[in-house]
């Protein structure tokens, strides 16, 4: 699945955005979560919570999907 998913600010952090796409159901999941599932971004493995996410990162969540962070500034 490929999903675009548009920021108000200028980032969101990646614990911010797995909770918004229910991915998790609350933030205090998100640093087991990431230990336990190989998330990357920008093609890059990431474990922390608190990675910001700008306009133009991709996040590969393992058997949910891609994911394109857009910021609604440049829309």
């Amino acid at each position: 699945m490929k999903k675009e998913i548009v920021i108000d600010g200028p980032y969101i952090t990646l614990g911010q955005m797995l909770k918004e796409e229910s991915i998790i159901s609350s933030g205090g999941q998100a640093k087991w979560f990431l230990k336990e599932t190989a998330v990357e971004v920008n093609n890059e493995p990431e474990d922390r919570r608190g990675k910001k996410l700008y306009d133009g990162d991709t996040v590969s969540v393992p058997d949910v999907g891609l994911f394109f962070i857009r910021s609604k500034q440049d829309s």
